[in-house]
């Protein structure tokens, strides 16, 4: 568990303290729980109590913002699968639906991947607290990749220019209870590793969030009141030249009880190229283009993006 009470004194001894933490659990397990982490918590309960309001309309209903080429929308169950997971043999697509925001532009722009407006449903009190939220973890964010860049000793502050208009997702996520199913060996979230940079997660007190430790065992993640689970993805791992790890996860529907999560991504803007930051020595990988590496993400794993539709 990390405290990120000293997250905002960047010159206090706390805060190197901080540094040095985020370094020893990031560079091993790369899966932890954050508190004090500045969110208010009634912030966080209007989130939930939107997306279980949002859930609980009938399916026609949610259809009509139905997942859309720039990402945003509804996300039915059996529409998205972890076809790159590495880690065990993925049969069926994800036991989960979903309602995905990103960032809110006014309108698209075609030389922007992903850019546009938000879809919102007629719901009332729904768009008001995901964007408050939604704010918020940006802010969060920012702060959390600081650390993470001196974390690793890298020498490209500029870097931190690549997130003043950052690639931002925020995911009302629905995990339904795996009773009656049909489908053994089926999973809510199957084994992967996140593609982007932080992943800030708040989830409800069911539990089925598991972490591959070490690659031999899965270990629950603990459900701790007003934390959030933290976790580092694909292109971090990248910009950290292999020093911060993007940990293998998945999601086991309880046999019994539904579940609601929350996670925030917090990416770079899509223009970005992702390579090796001075001072993390040898270069391990080759630079790559984020907008060119999400767009082949989001077409091998979800089917909205495999049509032209």
């Amino acid at each position: 568990m990390i405290d990120l009470a000293k997250l905002r004194h960047e010159k206090s001894p706390g805060y190197f303290k901080l540094v040095e933490e985020f370094r020893r659990v990031f560079s091993t397990v790369g899966f932890t729980l954050i508190i004090n982490h500045g969110i208010e918590p009634s912030l966080v309960d209007s989130v939930f109590e939107a997306s279980k309001r949002f859930h609980e309309l009938s399916l026609e209903q949610k259809m009509e913002v139905e997942l859309n080429h720039l990402h945003r929308g509804y996300i039915p169950i059996n529409t998205s699968t972890d076809v790159n997971s590495r880690y065990e043999k993925v049969k069926y697509p994800n036991q989960s639906a979903s309602f995905m925001m990103m960032r809110e532009d006014s309108k698209e722009d075609p030389s922007i991947f992903l850019s546009g407006p938000n879809q919102w449903p007629p719901l009332e009190r729904f768009r008001e607290p995901l964007e408050a939220y939604h704010k918020t973890m940006k802010e969060l964010g920012f702060q959390l990749m600081k650390v993470a860049l001196h974390s690793v000793g890298a020498e490209q502050d500029d870097i931190l220019d690549a997130f003043q208009i950052p690639t931002t997702w925020l995911r009302l996520l629905h995990y339904p209870s795996s009773s009656g199913s049909s489908s053994e060996g089926a999973y809510g979230s199957a084994p992967h590793v996140d593609f982007g940079c932080l992943t800030l997660l708040a989830q409800d007190d069911v539990g089925g969030l598991q972490v591959l430790y070490q690659e031999k065992e899965w270990l629950d993640v603990p459900c701790l009141p007003n934390s959030l689970v933290l976790n580092v993805g694909e292109m971090l791992h990248r910009l950290s030249n292999g020093l911060l790890q993007p940990t293998p996860h998945r999601v086991i529907n309880h046999e019994m009880q539904e579940r609601f999560s929350c996670p925030f991504f917090y990416d770079p803007n899509v223009n970005t190229t992702i390579s090796p930051l001075r001072g993390t020595g040898k270069p391990k990988f080759n630079p790559i283009c984020f907008a060119e590496f999400l767009e082949s993400e989001l077409t091998a794993g979800y089917s909205r993006h495999q049509t032209n539709a």
